[in-house]
């Protein structure tokens, strides 16, 4: 059975899990990632697995939407539907909800748009440029995905609101 664990602080594990599933310019800096949740401006959902830890959701709460900014399930615990259980959980708490995606320019990154496409999620159309956690890196091209997106909400709020909250 899977549980969604809201929690004010990372342990190793969740650390271990972030470093070793985003690449570097994909990530902020651990210091700065639990600087965020003790202020609580990003929010940690830690995943369970019949009370094993198998993985984490970072997201934040704005003002029309939650945006999920890292999703990682433990290798080990891949497969078997846990990463879909876990995203149909989320939708029910979180409501409308915003993540990015790489190009559809890899198999990797194919499967993950499916992924997510199966559940209900849609592509902006709009070309996306993620601002650097790094400001030696230069922008990230990504896509934004989104479910249960009210229609007065545009992709252009949608951004801005990253920008100015997630990126600042």
């Amino acid at each position: 059975m899977i549980h969604l664990t809201p929690t004010l602080t990372a342990d190793k594990y969740t650390k271990h899990l972030y470093i070793n599933s985003f690449p570097k310019h994909e990530r902020r800096l651990w210091t700065k990632q639990l600087e965020l949740l003790k202020q609580n401006q990003l929010k940690l959902l830690k995943i369970l697995n019949e009370e094993q830890e198998v993985g984490f959701i970072f997201y934040w709460q704005l003002n029309k939407f939650a945006f999920i900014e890292h999703f990682a399930i433990d290798p080990n615990a891949r497969g078997g539907g846990i990463g879909s259980q876990v995203m149909n959980k989320v939708a029910e708490i979180l409501k409308t909800i915003i993540l990015e995606v790489e190009p559809p320019l890899t198999e990797m990154a194919k499967r993950r748009i499916n992924f997510y496409e199966r559940l209900g999620y849609q592509t902006f159309n709009d070309t996306y440029l993620q601002p650097p956690y790094n400001p030696h890196n230069p922008p990230l091209e990504l896509r934004l995905m989104y479910l249960n997106l009210p229609s007065e909400l545009t992709y252009e709020e949608v951004k801005n609101e990253l920008y100015s909250t997630v990126y600042k």
